[in-house]
């Protein structure tokens, strides 16, 4: 199992920088979707920074600063719950499955720095 959450973890970093580049650059798709689910504009590098810094916490984790890892990866299935739930809350489904993956991903960092590893 542990190879499988290494490979989800180092996936989640990568997710998360990758999405939170497009929130900086406030990529079409991304206003679309914060207008839709009505988080406003101003705030998508804010959530950016908080992707970037998890992403960050994961990898620094990574190179053996589990406990940091470990944070990174509570704060990320926090960030994405919350995700899921703006989603709810709008009642936008459609879309749904994109916080619902990167939420996964959070989950089973968490596991693998939880494990001990």
């Amino acid at each position: 199992m542990t190879p499988v959450l290494l490979i989800a973890t180092v996936a989640c970093v990568v997710a998360n920088v990758s999405i939170a580049i497009t929130d900086y650059a406030r990529a079409p798709f991304v206003l679309a979707n914060s207008a839709e689910v009505r988080v406003p504009p101003a705030t998508l590098p804010y959530l950016a920074t908080l992707k970037l810094a998890g992403a960050a916490g994961l990898l620094v984790g990574l190179f053996g600063v589990h406990w940091l890892g470990l944070t990174a990866g509570i704060g990320l299935t926090a960030f994405f719950v919350g995700a899921v739930l703006v989603h709810v809350r709008a009642r936008v489904f459609h879309n749904i499955a994109f916080p619902g993956a990167f939420l996964l991903l959070a989950v089973a960092s968490t596991g693998y720095f939880a494990g001990g590893h």
